[in-house]
């Protein structure tokens, strides 16, 4: 597929075309997690074990209440989660993860280095350090933030 050489030189065609393509086979690698990406970043919040409660979770990941409720519940239902009450608040779920729910986080982990090496083939070691390095920190940058395109624009430009 080839484009107009100034599509190419645009920074939202190749931030576009290479989140397409890593969505495609990130959804792939994790199709096998109850809920898919939304599963697997609940199986590996878990594991971290630093927002282990269900409402804080839900919170942290950015998925309404009632939809972190139905995937716990299939989550569960696979064996991959288990809730238990909170020792600190009993009225708080804590989300702990499985034994099997660890086999699983680590075969979508596997799934998904494959599909960064994959994406990453063309750049060297040292290239793949420096794009992830630039990347992290666009995107820590980027959350500060917020506002209209036009208000990004005018705070960039100094209009």
């Amino acid at each position: 597929m080839t484009s107009p050489p100034d599509v190419e030189q645009d920074l939202g065609w190749a931030l576009g075309t290479v989140l397409r393509s890593y969505l495609r086979l990130a959804n792939e690698a994790v199709a096998g997690v109850p809920g898919g990406p939304r599963g697997y970043q609940v199986l590996s919040s878990a594991a971290s074990g630093e927002r282990t409660s269900q409402l804080a979770m839900a919170q942290s990941l950015g998925v309404d209440r009632t939809v972190m409720t139905y995937l716990l519940d299939d989550l569960e239902k696979a064996g991959l989660v288990e809730r238990k009450p909170d020792p600190a608040d009993r009225r708080a779920r804590r989300v702990l993860l499985t034994e099997a729910g660890t086999a699983r986080l680590c075969a979508a982990e596997r799934g998904l280095r494959k599909v960064e090496e994959h994406l990453l083939g063309p750049l060297d070691p040292d290239e793949r350090h420096t794009l992830r390095t630039l990347l992290q920190r666009v995107a820590l940058a980027s959350g500060e933030r917020h506002g209209t395109a036009c208000d990004v624009a005018q705070e960039l430009e100094g209009c």
